[in-house]
């Protein structure tokens, strides 16, 4: 493994190996973890992959982390990583194209479709290695990478034990949702000019992160998008969100919901509307009062733990060491009759 050199233009509160080769390494100050990234080669571009793997405890199942629109995986969702690696889970994230240190036009995403692909050829490639074929595996997606999620599934609806989905982007909520008339306006500037950065929008991160201190270390991510959307980028985000908002019935797979009450990015009430409408036997919904967007990223230290817990707790109970199947712990959710429950807490 080839060491990386360090990046002075990353602070020291998130300082990571960015690197000029095939693999690096992270400074998770944890010995018990280790940390590998690597490139992958998809449709012609150079992807970034990560990975924080539990070094002394056997691995209880596979997460798989799909990030939001602008942001990245090695350093906002660092802390992600770390904490379920911790907590005996093999972790893997990869950053889309045009997101991160993968290739491609900062934030343009010319198909939506592409970046599922992608994801789902980067994990099936995990999955199938000697040493996790065997595992549970599960998605977590935030945001933009819960709607990811929600394709993926819709794709390969045999192929998980579950998945986490926070605040996803079922339905891009209407105070940050651009007007009919920009949208009928960016569906022709698409056909000549796709990554024109023209739709208006809030600023994301002062809409998403509720913690300021946290608020402006987001900002200070030297890989964290903070322009306007590109129109193919916003065209293709608002076309994903209304798949999935017409197909809410759907979905099949265990999952937990989690969303803030107060989020002004994506809307509560289709979170709502999606744990309601899904055929899920194993489902469940957690909506926290007061708290915004960024979950596990953007609300003071208590509430961060709190989100954590609740996940990593969800998670334990659905991890049977070394078994993909979930056809006895399925059975038991529909004879227990606690599969299905919401909670507000």
């Amino acid at each position: 493994m080839r060491r990386g050199v360090w990046n002075s233009a990353v602070p020291d509160y998130m300082r990571v190996c960015d690197f000029d080769g095939h693999e690096a390494q992270q400074d998770t100050t944890d010995e018990n973890i280790k940390y590998e990234e690597e490139f992958i080669t998809r449709r012609g571009l150079k992807l970034f992959t990560c990975r924080w793997l539990p070094v002394n405890q056997d691995v209880k199942a596979l997460v798989f982390l799909c990030h939001g629109y602008g942001m990245e995986t090695s350093i906002f969702m660092k802390d992600t990583g770390i904490r379920f690696a911790q907590a005996g889970y093999a972790v893997f994230g990869m950053d889309v194209e045009g997101h991160g240190k993968s290739d491609g036009l900062q934030a343009y995403i010319p198909s939506f479709n592409d970046i599922v692909d992608d994801y789902i050829a980067y994990f099936k490639s995990i999955r199938e290695q000697e040493e996790y074929k065997n595992k549970a595996r599960f998605l977590y997606g935030e945001s933009m990478g819960g709607a990811v999620v929600l394709h993926i599934h819709r794709k390969e609806p045999q192929e998980w034990n579950g998945a986490i989905l926070q605040a996803p982007m079922c339905k891009i909520a209407d105070n940050v949702k651009p007007h009919p008339l920009v949208v009928a306006i960016l569906i022709k500037l698409t056909n000549f000019i796709p990554t024109w950065k023209i739709v208006p929008s809030k600023d994301i991160i002062n809409n998403a992160f509720k913690d300021p201190l946290k608020r402006e270390q987001i900002r200070m991510n030297p890989y964290a998008y903070q322009d306007k959307p590109r129109a193919k980028t916003a065209l293709e985000l608002l076309n994903a969100s209304k798949a999935l908002e017409q197909r809410l019935d759907q979905v099949t797979f265990p999952f937990l919901l989690l969303h803030g009450e107060a989020d002004r990015v994506t809307d509560p009430e289709i979170s709502r509307e999606l744990y309601k409408s899904a055929k899920s036997v194993d489902k469940e919904f957690k909506l926290y009062p007061g708290m915004w967007h960024g979950l596990t990223a953007g609300e003071p230290d208590e509430n961060i733990e709190l989100v954590f817990s609740d996940i990593i707790h969800w998670l334990n109970a659905r991890s049977p060491a070394g078994s993909v199947n979930l056809s006895t712990r399925m059975r038991y959710i529909s004879e227990d009759g606690t599969g299905c429950h919401s909670t507000a807490v």
